[in-house]
């Protein structure tokens, strides 16, 4: 078996690395542009300091933008180089030489292979810290005067403990018309009351106003007392009220595993968020292989419409890929499948028409 040199392995592999960077920096320059005439009201009215916008900001939006487009850079890049490398007969000098298409694939795969691993790295550790950065600012500069309320929040604190709060303010950390009901077997033993509750960021605790509990008991000694004020701590805590598709992103992957088991247990529909969020860092970066076999396999022929048609096909695919993987999630949203499947659908999709790509290529 012939082997494949070295030297085009690594021509290939620094073609597709250095066009894919080249390609990110470009796009990236252009949408802080956008974003800035798009924000620049904001910056000035609520007097954002530019060091805030510059390290706070950008410099956490970067990775967080770098990392949500992979997908169409990946597919550009290869559909470009590619291209270029048909139209200038380069990839039919390399099949005649006795290197066979699908050993030609070996260093498109192994570029592929460190692009996803810089995304997954990013998913993993870089980015939702950055986001956590990020999302402060634009609370706080960008957004401050968003309020954040909720009704009728139902929680499973523990097995046997429930908690239902009427309304919840952000604007002053409070919980109105809190109940909290313990139960043992099929009854209650004991229900707690409160006019409102507010939250103690100092002592992380609630703060009880007008209380009223009982205590059930067999027979008619129920016991009951009311009071004033009084302090309790619960598993629930401020957080629990602000977790939702933007805060999600901001947490390490091991806080984000132990959301979706709290809020599995309390039933919180706001569980759907969290799964979203996790299986998308995952099902993202693995698309720059799928992605990156298809525009192979799509522009290693010699076409008449040249480079350009190569380009605009790219371009259309990668950008449906996108949106399908952003439609995926009102899979989720209306319940139609898990997120497991419905957030890896687009990958599974995509795999099969590359697969059909990769095997016509040849011929």
């Amino acid at each position: 078996m012939m082997r494949f040199p070295k030297i085009l392995d690594r021509y290939i592999m620094k073609k597709f690395i250095l066009s894919f960077f080249i390609a990110l920096l470009l796009i990236i320059g252009i949408v802080i542009i956008f974003d800035i005439s798009e924000k620049i009201d904001y910056f000035v009215s609520n007097e954002a300091p530019l060091k805030a916008v510059v390290f706070d900001y950008y410099l956490n939006f970067i990775p967080y933008f770098m990392n949500m487009f992979s997908p169409l850079f990946v597919f550009i890049t290869v559909i470009f180089f590619t291209s270029r490398l048909a139209a200038n007969s380069e990839i039919i000098a390399m099949l005649s030489g006795g290197v066979s298409y699908h050993r030609m694939m070996v260093p498109y795969f192994v570029s592929a292979a460190l692009i996803a691993m810089l995304s997954l790295g990013l998913n993993l550790f870089v980015i939702p810290q950055a986001n956590a950065e990020r999302v402060k600012f634009e609370q706080k500069y960008v957004k401050r005067h968003n309020t954040y309320k909720r009704r009728d929040i139902h929680y499973q604190l523990a097995p046997g403990q429930f908690v239902y709060v009427s309304s919840f303010s952000a604007w002053n950390n409070t919980a109105y018309n809190m109940t909290l009901e313990e139960i043992e077997g099929n009854r209650i033993v004991r229900k707690l009351t409160a006019e409102s509750a507010v939250w103690d960021t100092t002592a992380r605790l609630w703060h009880l106003k007008k209380y009223f509990i009982r205590e059930y008991r067999p027979g008619l000694g129920d016991r009951i007392r009311s009071g004033a004020a009084k302090d309790t701590v619960i598993a629930l805590t401020l957080d629990d009220f602000f977790y939702n598709e933007k805060t999600v992103e901001t947490l390490s992957y091991r806080r984000l595993n132990e959301l979706i088991e709290t809020q599995k247990m309390r039933g919180d529909a706001n569980v759907m968020y969290a799964q979203i969020e996790k299986h998308t860092r995952y099902a993202l970066p693995f698309s720059a292989f799928i992605l990156t076999i298809m525009g192979v396999s799509l522009s290693s022929r010699k076409k008449r419409g040249g480079i350009g048609l190569n380009i605009a096909v790219g371009i259309a695919l990668s950008f449906s890929y996108i949106l399908f993987l952003k439609f995926s999630q009102m899979f989720v949203f209306t319940d139609t499948l898990p997120p497991a499947i419905a957030l890896w659908l687009p990958n599974i999709i995509f795999a099969i028409i590359t697969a059909v790509l990769y095997k016509m290529a040849p011929k």
